[in-house]
Protein backbone atom coordinates (compact mmCIF):
# COMPACT_ATOMS: atom_id res chain seq x y z
CA UNK A 1 0.00 0.00 0.00
CA UNK A 2 0.88 3.44 -0.60
CA UNK A 3 -0.16 6.17 1.96
CA UNK A 4 -3.44 7.41 0.52
CA UNK A 5 -2.49 10.88 -0.46
CA UNK A 6 -3.85 14.34 1.01
CA UNK A 7 -6.40 16.01 -1.39
CA UNK A 8 -5.73 19.83 -0.36
CA UNK A 9 -3.51 20.02 -3.27
CA UNK A 10 -2.28 18.51 -6.65
CA UNK A 11 0.73 15.23 -6.77
CA UNK A 12 4.57 16.48 -6.75
CA UNK A 13 7.27 13.92 -6.57
CA UNK A 14 7.07 13.04 -3.36
CA UNK A 15 3.42 11.50 -3.68
CA UNK A 16 4.87 9.84 -6.97
CA UNK A 17 8.26 8.35 -5.11
CA UNK A 18 6.24 6.48 -2.47
CA UNK A 19 3.83 5.37 -5.18
CA UNK A 20 6.60 4.36 -7.40
CA UNK A 21 8.37 2.24 -4.37
CA UNK A 22 5.22 0.43 -3.67
CA UNK A 23 4.63 -0.22 -7.54
CA UNK A 24 8.19 -1.95 -7.93
CA UNK A 25 7.60 -3.85 -4.89
CA UNK A 26 4.56 -4.83 -6.10
CA UNK A 27 5.57 -5.48 -9.42
CA UNK A 28 8.78 -7.34 -8.09
CA UNK A 29 6.44 -9.94 -6.19
CA UNK A 30 4.23 -10.61 -8.99
CA UNK A 31 7.22 -11.88 -11.18
CA UNK A 32 8.53 -14.00 -8.21
CA UNK A 33 4.56 -16.24 -8.42
CA UNK A 34 4.56 -15.13 -4.79
CA UNK A 35 1.24 -15.52 -4.81
CA UNK A 36 -2.41 -13.27 -5.19
CA UNK A 37 -0.81 -9.47 -4.61
CA UNK A 38 -2.77 -6.24 -4.64
CA UNK A 39 -1.35 -2.46 -4.56
CA UNK A 40 -3.67 0.50 -2.79
CA UNK A 41 -3.23 3.90 -3.05
CA UNK A 42 -5.59 6.17 -3.17
CA UNK A 43 -6.99 9.92 -1.76
CA UNK A 44 -7.63 10.98 2.16
CA UNK A 45 -10.35 13.35 1.54
CA UNK A 46 -11.65 15.00 5.05
CA UNK A 47 -9.98 17.46 7.48
CA UNK A 48 -9.71 20.80 8.14
CA UNK A 49 -7.10 20.98 6.13
CA UNK A 50 -9.47 20.43 3.07
CA UNK A 51 -12.57 22.34 4.40
CA UNK A 52 -10.23 25.29 4.56
CA UNK A 53 -8.28 24.77 1.19
CA UNK A 54 -11.94 24.33 -0.82
CA UNK A 55 -13.23 27.69 1.33
CA UNK A 56 -9.78 29.55 -0.18
CA UNK A 57 -10.02 28.27 -3.36
CA UNK A 58 -13.73 29.38 -3.59
CA UNK A 59 -15.13 26.17 -4.12
CA UNK A 60 -16.93 23.27 -1.68
CA UNK A 61 -14.90 20.28 -0.41
CA UNK A 62 -16.35 17.34 -2.45
CA UNK A 63 -15.28 19.13 -5.62
CA UNK A 64 -12.09 20.22 -4.32
CA UNK A 65 -11.20 16.74 -3.80
CA UNK A 66 -12.86 15.39 -7.03
CA UNK A 67 -11.00 18.06 -8.89
CA UNK A 68 -7.84 16.84 -6.63
CA UNK A 69 -7.74 12.96 -6.89
CA UNK A 70 -8.35 12.73 -10.54
CA UNK A 71 -4.99 14.31 -10.24
CA UNK A 72 -3.93 12.16 -8.19
CA UNK A 73 -5.64 9.20 -10.21
CA UNK A 74 -4.13 10.38 -13.40
CA UNK A 75 -0.60 11.09 -12.61
CA UNK A 76 -0.31 7.41 -10.90
CA UNK A 77 -1.74 6.23 -13.93
CA UNK A 78 0.72 7.93 -16.23
CA UNK A 79 3.78 7.03 -14.05
CA UNK A 80 3.04 3.26 -15.04
CA UNK A 81 1.59 2.62 -11.32
CA UNK A 82 -0.32 -0.63 -11.00
CA UNK A 83 -2.56 -0.18 -9.03
CA UNK A 84 -5.39 -2.56 -8.22
CA UNK A 85 -7.32 -0.36 -5.84
CA UNK A 86 -7.80 2.97 -5.60
CA UNK A 87 -9.73 4.48 -2.40
CA UNK A 88 -11.41 7.58 -1.80
CA UNK A 89 -12.42 8.48 1.82
CA UNK A 90 -15.44 10.09 0.96
CA UNK A 91 -16.93 6.47 -1.03
CA UNK A 92 -19.74 4.88 1.22
CA UNK A 93 -17.75 1.55 1.30
CA UNK A 94 -14.59 3.14 3.38
CA UNK A 95 -17.15 5.41 5.75
CA UNK A 96 -18.92 2.09 6.60
CA UNK A 97 -15.46 0.39 7.30
CA UNK A 98 -14.59 3.44 10.01
CA UNK A 99 -17.90 3.06 11.74
CA UNK A 100 -17.70 -0.16 12.53
CA UNK A 101 -13.83 0.04 13.47
CA UNK A 102 -14.94 3.10 15.53
CA UNK A 103 -17.47 0.43 17.14
CA UNK A 104 -15.31 -2.32 17.74
CA UNK A 105 -13.00 0.57 19.79
CA UNK A 106 -15.68 1.87 21.69
CA UNK A 107 -17.02 -1.93 22.90
CA UNK A 108 -13.51 -2.45 23.77
CA UNK A 109 -13.18 0.14 25.94
CA UNK A 110 -10.33 1.92 24.25
CA UNK A 111 -12.20 5.16 23.93
CA UNK A 112 -13.22 7.42 26.64
CA UNK A 113 -14.77 11.43 26.47
CA UNK A 114 -12.98 13.49 27.80
CA UNK A 115 -11.85 17.24 27.78
CA UNK A 116 -8.11 18.10 25.73
CA UNK A 117 -6.56 21.09 25.23
CA UNK A 118 -3.24 22.15 23.88
CA UNK A 119 -1.27 23.45 20.80
CA UNK A 120 -2.88 22.31 17.70
CA UNK A 121 -1.23 22.04 13.87
CA UNK A 122 -3.93 22.07 10.96
CA UNK A 123 -1.53 21.60 8.70
CA UNK A 124 -0.46 18.23 10.08
CA UNK A 125 -3.90 17.67 11.54
CA UNK A 126 -2.64 16.88 14.97
CA UNK A 127 -1.84 18.22 18.56
CA UNK A 128 1.69 19.11 19.19
CA UNK A 129 3.48 18.69 22.84
CA UNK A 130 5.34 21.71 23.65
CA UNK A 131 8.30 19.93 23.57
CA UNK A 132 8.16 20.13 19.52
CA UNK A 133 7.58 23.71 19.03
CA UNK A 134 9.17 26.92 18.73
CA UNK A 135 8.90 30.26 19.29
CA UNK A 136 8.60 32.71 16.15
CA UNK A 137 7.14 36.04 14.78
CA UNK A 138 4.42 36.17 12.29
CA UNK A 139 4.27 37.54 9.21
CA UNK A 140 2.80 40.60 11.26
CA UNK A 141 5.52 40.42 13.59
CA UNK A 142 3.73 39.27 16.99
CA UNK A 143 5.20 36.60 18.89
CA UNK A 144 3.58 33.03 17.86
CA UNK A 145 4.55 29.05 18.16
CA UNK A 146 5.54 26.95 15.48
CA UNK A 147 6.25 23.12 14.81
CA UNK A 148 9.82 22.66 15.48
CA UNK A 149 9.37 19.60 12.40
CA UNK A 150 7.33 21.50 9.97
CA UNK A 151 7.31 25.23 10.90
CA UNK A 152 4.17 25.38 10.67
CA UNK A 153 1.76 27.89 13.23
CA UNK A 154 -0.28 26.08 15.30
CA UNK A 155 -3.33 27.48 17.50
CA UNK A 156 -4.42 26.79 21.65
CA UNK A 157 -7.38 24.60 21.31
CA UNK A 158 -9.72 23.50 24.03
CA UNK A 159 -12.51 20.70 23.18
CA UNK A 160 -14.09 18.15 24.63
CA UNK A 161 -13.72 15.05 22.47
CA UNK A 162 -13.22 11.12 22.44
CA UNK A 163 -10.05 10.27 23.55
CA UNK A 164 -8.13 6.58 22.84
CA UNK A 165 -6.27 5.03 25.63
CA UNK A 166 -2.88 4.99 23.64
CA UNK A 167 -1.42 5.08 27.27
CA UNK A 168 -2.43 1.24 27.55
CA UNK A 169 -0.56 0.43 24.87
CA UNK A 170 2.70 0.77 25.41
CA UNK A 171 3.47 -3.00 26.60
CA UNK A 172 1.82 -4.17 23.58
CA UNK A 173 3.66 -2.18 21.22
CA UNK A 174 6.81 -2.67 22.34
CA UNK A 175 6.57 -6.96 22.63
CA UNK A 176 5.42 -6.67 18.92
CA UNK A 177 8.45 -4.75 18.11
CA UNK A 178 10.40 -7.02 19.78
CA UNK A 179 8.91 -10.16 18.44
CA UNK A 180 9.45 -8.38 15.00
CA UNK A 181 12.76 -6.48 14.02
CA UNK A 182 11.93 -6.35 10.72
CA UNK A 183 8.36 -5.05 11.01
CA UNK A 184 9.46 -1.45 9.98
CA UNK A 185 12.28 -1.01 7.67
CA UNK A 186 15.43 0.80 7.04
CA UNK A 187 16.54 -0.33 10.50
CA UNK A 188 17.34 3.18 11.63
CA UNK A 189 13.34 4.03 11.60
CA UNK A 190 12.92 0.73 13.91
CA UNK A 191 15.02 2.36 16.57
CA UNK A 192 13.68 5.61 16.45
CA UNK A 193 10.03 3.91 17.06
CA UNK A 194 11.45 2.23 19.91
CA UNK A 195 12.93 5.21 21.29
CA UNK A 196 9.49 7.23 20.68
CA UNK A 197 7.83 4.32 23.25
CA UNK A 198 10.80 4.72 25.92
CA UNK A 199 8.90 8.19 26.36
CA UNK A 200 5.46 9.51 27.38
CA UNK A 201 2.79 7.79 25.51
CA UNK A 202 -0.20 10.02 26.30
CA UNK A 203 -4.05 9.34 25.04
CA UNK A 204 -4.89 10.46 22.13
CA UNK A 205 -7.70 12.98 21.15
CA UNK A 206 -9.81 10.94 18.39
CA UNK A 207 -12.54 13.33 17.35
CA UNK A 208 -13.27 16.91 16.45
CA UNK A 209 -16.25 18.87 17.27
CA UNK A 210 -18.45 18.81 14.63
CA UNK A 211 -18.69 22.93 15.47
CA UNK A 212 -15.40 22.88 13.40
CA UNK A 213 -15.19 20.60 11.69
CA UNK A 214 -18.09 19.53 9.40
CA UNK A 215 -15.98 17.70 6.67
CA UNK A 216 -15.73 14.23 8.00
CA UNK A 217 -17.33 11.15 8.91
CA UNK A 218 -19.81 11.92 11.99
CA UNK A 219 -18.90 10.00 15.36
CA UNK A 220 -21.98 6.96 15.76
CA UNK A 221 -24.42 7.56 17.69
CA UNK A 222 -23.05 11.63 18.73
CA UNK A 223 -23.57 13.80 16.45
CA UNK A 224 -21.67 16.82 17.78
CA UNK A 225 -18.32 15.05 16.96
CA UNK A 226 -16.43 14.44 14.06
CA UNK A 227 -14.16 10.85 14.15
CA UNK A 228 -10.39 12.65 13.75
CA UNK A 229 -8.94 12.65 10.08
CA UNK A 230 -6.32 10.26 11.08
CA UNK A 231 -8.19 7.49 12.55
CA UNK A 232 -10.41 7.72 9.22
CA UNK A 233 -7.61 7.58 6.93
CA UNK A 234 -5.85 4.75 8.42
CA UNK A 235 -8.84 2.58 8.34
CA UNK A 236 -8.33 2.85 4.33
CA UNK A 237 -6.08 -0.11 4.99
CA UNK A 238 -8.98 -2.22 6.37
CA UNK A 239 -11.92 -0.81 4.18
CA UNK A 240 -9.77 -1.87 0.64
CA UNK A 241 -9.32 -5.49 1.75
CA UNK A 242 -13.52 -5.82 2.67
CA UNK A 243 -13.56 -4.48 6.43
CA UNK A 244 -15.05 -5.72 8.25
CA UNK A 245 -16.67 -8.81 6.33
CA UNK A 246 -13.68 -10.31 3.69
CA UNK A 247 -10.54 -8.55 5.54
CA UNK A 248 -9.69 -12.04 6.88
CA UNK A 249 -8.51 -12.91 3.53
CA UNK A 250 -5.51 -10.36 3.10
CA UNK A 251 -5.10 -8.80 7.02
CA UNK A 252 -2.44 -8.60 8.39
CA UNK A 253 0.10 -9.49 5.16
CA UNK A 254 -0.02 -5.59 4.68
CA UNK A 255 3.41 -3.83 3.37
CA UNK A 256 2.43 -0.07 4.09
CA UNK A 257 5.12 2.21 2.37
CA UNK A 258 4.99 5.40 3.80
CA UNK A 259 7.22 8.53 4.11
CA UNK A 260 9.32 9.00 7.31
CA UNK A 261 6.63 12.20 8.25
CA UNK A 262 4.24 10.11 8.50
CA UNK A 263 5.97 7.18 10.70
CA UNK A 264 4.61 8.11 14.25
CA UNK A 265 0.90 7.58 12.57
CA UNK A 266 1.31 3.91 11.29
CA UNK A 267 3.96 2.81 13.89
CA UNK A 268 2.52 3.79 16.68
CA UNK A 269 -0.90 5.34 16.52
CA UNK A 270 -2.36 2.67 14.23
CA UNK A 271 -0.97 -0.65 15.70
CA UNK A 272 -2.18 0.76 18.80
CA UNK A 273 -5.58 1.00 17.60
CA UNK A 274 -5.70 -2.51 15.46
CA UNK A 275 -4.86 -3.80 19.05
CA UNK A 276 -7.85 -2.08 20.34
CA UNK A 277 -10.24 -3.12 17.53
CA UNK A 278 -8.68 -6.81 17.82
CA UNK A 279 -6.98 -7.07 15.36
CA UNK A 280 -2.88 -7.79 14.30
CA UNK A 281 -0.53 -5.07 13.31
CA UNK A 282 0.26 -4.92 9.78
CA UNK A 283 3.15 -6.87 8.51
CA UNK A 284 5.71 -4.70 7.13
CA UNK A 285 6.00 -0.95 7.49
CA UNK A 286 8.43 0.15 4.83
CA UNK A 287 9.62 4.12 5.49
CA UNK A 288 11.58 6.32 3.19
CA UNK A 289 12.68 9.50 3.28
CA UNK A 290 12.06 13.46 1.52
CA UNK A 291 12.97 14.38 -1.94
CA UNK A 292 14.80 18.51 -1.46
CA UNK A 293 15.15 20.48 -4.85
CA UNK A 294 18.91 21.83 -4.88
CA UNK A 295 19.35 21.05 -1.32
CA UNK A 296 16.26 22.92 -0.48
CA UNK A 297 12.90 21.37 0.76
CA UNK A 298 9.95 21.52 -1.20
CA UNK A 299 6.99 24.58 -0.53
CA UNK A 300 4.23 26.24 -2.05
CA UNK A 301 6.30 29.14 -0.75
CA UNK A 302 9.63 28.76 -2.65
CA UNK A 303 7.33 28.02 -5.77
CA UNK A 304 10.18 25.09 -6.21
CA UNK A 305 7.37 22.15 -6.33
CA UNK A 306 8.53 19.68 -9.00
CA UNK A 307 5.44 18.66 -10.75
CA UNK A 308 5.62 14.90 -12.25
CA UNK A 309 3.45 15.12 -15.02
CA UNK A 310 6.02 17.81 -16.61
CA UNK A 311 9.08 15.08 -15.52
CA UNK A 312 7.49 12.70 -17.05
CA UNK A 313 6.95 14.72 -19.93
CA UNK A 314 10.72 15.70 -19.86
CA UNK A 315 12.28 12.13 -19.12
CA UNK A 316 9.82 9.82 -20.57
CA UNK A 317 7.93 7.51 -17.92
CA UNK A 318 10.68 4.92 -17.49
CA UNK A 319 13.35 7.63 -17.28
CA UNK A 320 12.04 9.38 -14.38
CA UNK A 321 11.09 6.11 -12.77
CA UNK A 322 14.47 4.58 -13.15
CA UNK A 323 16.34 8.31 -11.47
CA UNK A 324 13.68 8.09 -8.48
CA UNK A 325 14.35 4.78 -7.35
CA UNK A 326 18.14 4.24 -8.42
CA UNK A 327 18.64 7.45 -6.94
CA UNK A 328 16.21 7.35 -3.96
CA UNK A 329 17.99 6.52 -0.55
CA UNK A 330 15.33 5.60 2.40
CA UNK A 331 17.30 6.24 5.16
CA UNK A 332 18.28 9.59 3.84
CA UNK A 333 16.54 12.99 1.98
CA UNK A 334 17.52 12.78 -1.76
CA UNK A 335 18.32 15.79 -4.10
CA UNK A 336 16.80 16.41 -7.28
CA UNK A 337 17.99 18.44 -10.16
CA UNK A 338 17.35 18.34 -13.70
CA UNK A 339 21.28 17.84 -14.91
CA UNK A 340 21.37 14.82 -12.49
CA UNK A 341 18.53 13.30 -14.14
CA UNK A 342 19.65 13.72 -17.89
CA UNK A 343 23.44 12.39 -16.55
CA UNK A 344 22.19 9.02 -14.93
CA UNK A 345 19.66 8.49 -17.32
CA UNK A 346 21.71 9.03 -20.49
CA UNK A 347 24.62 6.92 -19.23
CA UNK A 348 22.88 3.45 -17.73
CA UNK A 349 19.93 3.19 -20.06
CA UNK A 350 20.75 4.72 -22.78
CA UNK A 351 24.55 4.50 -23.21
CA UNK A 352 25.62 1.66 -21.16
CA UNK A 353 21.68 -0.90 -21.54
CA UNK A 354 21.19 0.59 -24.92
CA UNK A 355 24.21 0.83 -26.78
CA UNK A 356 24.92 -2.93 -25.29
CA UNK A 357 21.60 -4.16 -27.24
CA UNK A 358 22.76 -2.04 -29.98
CA UNK A 359 26.28 -3.53 -30.54
CA UNK A 360 25.33 -7.27 -29.83
CA UNK A 361 22.41 -7.08 -32.33
CA UNK A 362 24.24 -4.77 -35.07
CA UNK A 363 23.79 -7.13 -38.33
CA UNK A 364 27.39 -6.77 -39.05
CA UNK A 365 28.41 -8.85 -36.22
CA UNK A 366 24.98 -11.13 -35.94
CA UNK A 367 23.78 -11.15 -40.06
CA UNK A 368 21.51 -14.21 -39.11
CA UNK A 369 19.39 -11.90 -36.49
CA UNK A 370 20.08 -15.10 -34.35
CA UNK A 371 20.45 -15.55 -30.54
CA UNK A 372 23.93 -17.50 -31.28
CA UNK A 373 25.35 -21.14 -30.06
CA UNK A 374 27.69 -21.14 -27.18
CA UNK A 375 31.08 -23.02 -27.26
CA UNK A 376 32.12 -24.90 -24.49
CA UNK A 377 35.91 -25.48 -26.10
CA UNK A 378 36.16 -21.31 -26.02
CA UNK A 379 34.32 -21.00 -22.06
CA UNK A 380 34.86 -24.42 -20.67
CA UNK A 381 33.46 -24.58 -16.90
CA UNK A 382 36.51 -23.72 -14.48
CA UNK A 383 35.41 -24.76 -10.31
CA UNK A 384 38.09 -22.22 -9.35
CA UNK A 385 38.19 -19.17 -11.94
CA UNK A 386 40.65 -17.27 -9.12
CA UNK A 387 44.19 -18.20 -10.14
CA UNK A 388 44.07 -20.45 -12.96
CA UNK A 389 45.34 -19.49 -16.23
CA UNK A 390 42.84 -18.24 -19.48
CA UNK A 391 41.67 -21.77 -20.52
CA UNK A 392 39.91 -21.64 -24.40
CA UNK A 393 39.68 -18.30 -24.85
CA UNK A 394 38.06 -16.97 -21.92
CA UNK A 395 40.28 -14.70 -19.56
CA UNK A 396 40.33 -15.03 -15.66
CA UNK A 397 38.11 -11.60 -16.11
CA UNK A 398 35.48 -13.08 -18.13
CA UNK A 399 34.81 -15.59 -15.36
CA UNK A 400 34.67 -13.40 -12.83
CA UNK A 401 32.32 -11.21 -14.85
CA UNK A 402 30.72 -14.78 -15.13
CA UNK A 403 29.72 -15.23 -11.88
CA UNK A 404 28.88 -11.78 -10.99
CA UNK A 405 25.70 -11.69 -13.11
CA UNK A 406 25.05 -15.87 -11.79
CA UNK A 407 24.73 -14.53 -8.30
CA UNK A 408 22.69 -11.25 -9.44
CA UNK A 409 19.06 -12.26 -9.19
CA UNK A 410 19.53 -13.34 -5.45
CA UNK A 411 21.32 -10.14 -4.86
CA UNK A 412 18.26 -8.24 -6.49
CA UNK A 413 15.58 -10.29 -4.34
CA UNK A 414 17.57 -9.60 -0.90
CA UNK A 415 17.79 -6.25 -1.40
CA UNK A 416 14.03 -5.60 -2.76
CA UNK A 417 13.04 -8.18 0.84
CA UNK A 418 14.86 -5.05 2.84
CA UNK A 419 13.63 -2.16 0.71
CA UNK A 420 16.48 -1.43 -1.22
CA UNK A 421 15.94 -0.88 -4.24
CA UNK A 422 18.34 1.45 -5.30
CA UNK A 423 21.30 -1.00 -3.97
CA UNK A 424 19.52 -3.75 -6.65
CA UNK A 425 19.80 -1.17 -9.21
CA UNK A 426 23.29 -0.31 -8.53
CA UNK A 427 23.98 -4.00 -8.93
CA UNK A 428 22.64 -4.20 -12.02
CA UNK A 429 24.32 -1.13 -13.51
CA UNK A 430 27.82 -2.26 -11.99
CA UNK A 431 27.01 -6.02 -14.45
CA UNK A 432 25.46 -4.16 -17.57
CA UNK A 433 29.15 -1.74 -17.33
CA UNK A 434 30.73 -5.25 -16.84
CA UNK A 435 29.28 -6.97 -19.84
CA UNK A 436 30.31 -3.64 -21.85
CA UNK A 437 33.57 -4.65 -20.98
CA UNK A 438 33.83 -8.22 -21.60
CA UNK A 439 32.62 -7.12 -24.98
CA UNK A 440 34.82 -4.22 -26.04
CA UNK A 441 37.92 -6.31 -24.93
CA UNK A 442 37.17 -9.29 -27.02
CA UNK A 443 36.74 -6.95 -29.56
CA UNK A 444 33.99 -9.13 -32.11
CA UNK A 445 33.93 -7.13 -34.51
CA UNK A 446 37.41 -7.77 -35.33
CA UNK A 447 36.69 -11.50 -35.63
CA UNK A 448 37.07 -13.11 -38.95
CA UNK A 449 33.47 -14.98 -39.35
CA UNK A 450 34.58 -16.85 -42.36
CA UNK A 451 37.04 -18.90 -39.66
CA UNK A 452 35.16 -21.23 -38.12
CA UNK A 453 37.21 -21.31 -34.97
CA UNK A 454 37.09 -17.63 -35.29
CA UNK A 455 33.10 -17.79 -35.96
CA UNK A 456 32.32 -20.43 -32.60
CA UNK A 457 34.17 -17.49 -29.96
CA UNK A 458 31.97 -14.68 -32.09
CA UNK A 459 29.02 -16.59 -31.16
CA UNK A 460 30.09 -17.07 -28.02
CA UNK A 461 30.77 -13.70 -27.07
CA UNK A 462 27.11 -12.88 -28.86
CA UNK A 463 25.28 -15.34 -26.47
CA UNK A 464 26.83 -14.30 -22.81
CA UNK A 465 26.15 -11.22 -23.60
CA UNK A 466 22.53 -11.62 -25.06
CA UNK A 467 21.90 -14.07 -21.92
CA UNK A 468 23.28 -10.71 -19.53
CA UNK A 469 20.90 -8.49 -21.14
CA UNK A 470 18.08 -11.30 -20.90
CA UNK A 471 18.83 -11.03 -17.16
CA UNK A 472 19.19 -7.48 -16.86
CA UNK A 473 16.00 -7.05 -19.05
CA UNK A 474 14.25 -9.36 -16.22
CA UNK A 475 15.51 -8.07 -13.65
CA UNK A 476 14.51 -4.24 -14.61
CA UNK A 477 10.80 -4.76 -15.22
CA UNK A 478 9.54 -3.77 -11.98
CA UNK A 479 11.68 -0.35 -12.25
CA UNK A 480 11.11 0.29 -15.92
CA UNK A 481 8.26 -1.86 -17.71
CA UNK A 482 8.19 -0.31 -21.26
CA UNK A 483 12.11 -0.53 -21.58
CA UNK A 484 12.39 -3.50 -20.13
CA UNK A 485 9.62 -5.37 -22.22
CA UNK A 486 11.40 -3.73 -25.29
CA UNK A 487 14.22 -5.01 -24.68
CA UNK A 488 13.04 -8.47 -23.86
CA UNK A 489 10.67 -8.52 -26.85
CA UNK A 490 14.19 -7.98 -29.07
CA UNK A 491 15.74 -10.86 -27.45
CA UNK A 492 12.61 -13.19 -28.48
CA UNK A 493 11.75 -13.57 -24.83
CA UNK A 494 8.25 -14.82 -24.08
CA UNK A 495 5.69 -13.13 -21.74
CA UNK A 496 5.90 -16.32 -19.71
CA UNK A 497 10.06 -16.86 -19.75
CA UNK A 498 9.99 -13.30 -18.06
CA UNK A 499 8.70 -14.47 -14.85
CA UNK A 500 11.98 -14.67 -12.25
CA UNK A 501 11.21 -17.80 -10.52
CA UNK A 502 12.49 -19.59 -13.53
CA UNK A 503 15.64 -17.11 -13.94
CA UNK A 504 18.64 -19.18 -14.91
CA UNK A 505 21.43 -17.39 -16.84
CA UNK A 506 23.62 -18.90 -18.99
CA UNK A 507 22.91 -22.48 -18.61
CA UNK A 508 24.95 -23.81 -21.08
CA UNK A 509 28.24 -22.70 -19.08
CA UNK A 510 26.73 -25.60 -16.33
CA UNK A 511 26.06 -28.29 -19.42
CA UNK A 512 22.57 -27.51 -19.49
CA UNK A 513 20.59 -26.53 -22.43
CA UNK A 514 19.56 -23.34 -23.36
CA UNK A 515 16.11 -22.77 -24.56
CA UNK A 516 17.58 -19.42 -26.56
CA UNK A 517 20.08 -20.58 -28.36
CA UNK A 518 19.54 -20.66 -32.47
CA UNK A 519 16.34 -19.23 -31.79
CA UNK A 520 14.95 -16.14 -33.99
CA UNK A 521 15.35 -12.79 -32.34
CA UNK A 522 12.49 -10.63 -32.36
CA UNK A 523 11.94 -7.54 -34.90
CA UNK A 524 14.52 -4.45 -34.36
CA UNK A 525 12.98 -2.09 -32.57
CA UNK A 526 15.03 0.39 -33.14
CA UNK A 527 16.72 2.63 -30.03
CA UNK A 528 16.28 0.52 -27.27
CA UNK A 529 16.10 4.17 -24.79
CA UNK A 530 16.48 7.68 -26.70
CA UNK A 531 19.22 10.38 -24.63
CA UNK A 532 18.16 13.17 -23.43
CA UNK A 533 18.75 16.30 -24.41
CA UNK A 534 20.33 18.88 -21.80
CA UNK A 535 17.90 21.32 -21.42
CA UNK A 536 18.78 25.30 -21.02
CA UNK A 537 15.74 26.30 -21.75
CA UNK A 538 13.20 23.37 -20.64
CA UNK A 539 14.68 23.54 -16.73
CA UNK A 540 11.49 21.82 -15.20
CA UNK A 541 12.23 24.12 -11.91
CA UNK A 542 8.36 23.64 -11.37
CA UNK A 543 4.63 24.90 -12.21
CA UNK A 544 3.79 27.62 -9.87
CA UNK A 545 0.91 25.97 -7.28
Amino acid sequence: STPIFYANGPPHIGHLYSALLADALHRHRGLRDAGPGRLSTGTDEHGLKIQQAAAAAGTSPPELCERVSGLFHQALTQAAVSFTDFTRTSEPRHQRAVRHFWGALRDGGALYKGSYEGWYCTPEECFLPESQLAERRDAQGHPCKVSLETGHQVHWTKEENYMFRLSAFRDPLQKWLRDNPHAISPDPFYQHVLRWLEEDLPDLSVSRERSRLQWGIPVPSDSTQTIYVWVDALVNYLSVVGYPETHGEWWPAAHHVVGKDILKFHAVYWPALLMAAGLAPPERIFVHSHWTVHGQKMSKSLGNVIDPFACIGRYTVDGFRYFLLRQGVPERDCDYYDEKVVKLVNSELADALGGLLNRSTAFSINPSNTYPCFSESCFPKILDYRGTKAVGRASAEDYEFVASVASLPLQVASYFEGFQIYKALECIALCVRQTNSFFQRHRPWKLNQKDPAEKLWLDTIIHVTLECLRVYGTLLQPVIPHTADKLLSRLAVEPEERGLSSLTFLPRYNGKPCPFEGRQLGPDTGILFQRLEKSRQHQIETKKL
